[in-house]
């Protein structure tokens, strides 16, 4: 690592934690019936979910909303199963290497997500590798797009997160899956790494440190 990094910034999905999108499209055909690749088109061309991780929507109006748009007439713990079918696992190496992290930066997370996806994380995904009780705690802080009504790849978020920190861009570093939300950190000078496959960052803190 370079000495002028003395802040990370993380995605959560697709960085440490284990997901895919492919679940979920899966879940809600083989509850709809409707194919899968057309309930893929329903997904990328409806507003409602950027909606709801910009917290402008309620966890009642958007199982409401998944309901409408595939046509369903089911409880809304069906709903939510298979809206949390992405979320595939949370390797505890990864926490451990974010406590490893945190003594020696300030450490940061910056999510696009939702209450539904944050309850069942800490509720359930995190009991079964952590005693600890919340994400947060392997951070510094904790930024989630819902609470913070703006989600990446806005310019906004970002210089959010800088300014409530008094952070230097250039002495920041942000790791993302999405190459759009990477673009995003450095049109306001943040230092970059996009994550292309899940042990990414494993490997590429293991070589910092050699």
């Amino acid at each position: 690592m370079a000495l002028a990094v003395k802040n990370l910034i993380f995605d959560l999905g697709g960085v440490i934690l284990d997901l895919s999108v492919d679940h979920t499209l899966q879940a809600f055909s083989d509850l709809s019936g409707i194919p899968r690749q057309k309930v893929q088109e329903i997904f990328i061309s409806s507003p409602g979910f950027n909606t709801y991780e910009k917290g402008g929507m309620d966890d009642d109006a958007f199982r409401q909303y998944l309901k409408q748009i595939y046509a369903v007439n089911v409880t809304d713990g069906e709903i939510d199963s298979c809206w949390n079918a992405m979320l595939r696992g949370l390797p505890a190496v990864k926490l451990s290497l974010l406590l490893s992290l945190k003594k020696k930066y300030n450490v940061y997370l910056l999510s696009n997500t939702n209450d539904i996806h944050l309850s069942y994380i800490n509720q359930v995904m995190l009991p079964e590798v952590s005693k600890e009780s919340s994400l947060d705690v392997y951070f510094h802080k904790a930024y989630y797009s819902h609470r913070m009504l703006m989600r990446k790849p806005d310019a906004e978020i970002f210089e959010r997160v800088l300014d409530e920190n008094n952070l230097d861009p250039a002495e920041t570093l942000f790791l993302d899956d999405n190459a759009s939300n990477v673009t995003g950190a450095q049109s306001v000078g943040i230092k970059t790494v996009h994550v292309t496959t899940p042990d990414l960052i494993l490997d590429y803190f293991h070589e910092q440190k050699d």
